[in-house]
């Protein structure tokens, strides 16, 4: 129950990324480093989005632990080496926060602040 939970909440993100004009180029991509939920497109951006799911939107930032955003960076480099990238394009990593009612909350570059 828990996975097809965490499907429909990465259904959810995809198709408001999409409504907001990035291109979904990747759903759960796993490499050697770990998993990404989503890697989109956003003009000459990569974006890698982590999509946590709980209770309340509070609850769910509180999931993503510095530990698993170390993983998914690595992860991101190693999409980026995997899909030919010579020079690395802009990277940003954000956060999709869906609480209990299925309301999404995007964090634009959530690893580079505190969000918890």
């Amino acid at each position: 129950m828990a996975h097809l939970s965490g499907v429909m909440a990465e259904d959810s993100v995809a198709r408001l990324l999409e409504g907001r004009g990035m291109t979904i180029l990747a759903r759960r991509w796993r490499g050697k480093a770990g998993e990404i939920d989503l890697v989109a497109s956003q003009g000459a951006c990569l974006v890698f989005v982590e999509v946590k799911q709980s209770a309340t939107h509070e609850e769910a930032a509180l999931r993503l632990g510095s530990a698993q955003q170390g993983r998914i960076m690595r992860a991101a480099l190693e999409y980026c080496d995997k899909a030919g990238w010579d020079l690395l394009p802009d990277l940003r990593f954000d956060a999709a926060l869906v609480d209990g009612q299925g309301r999404v909350d995007i964090i634009e570059g959530a690893f580079e602040e505190s969000f918890a």
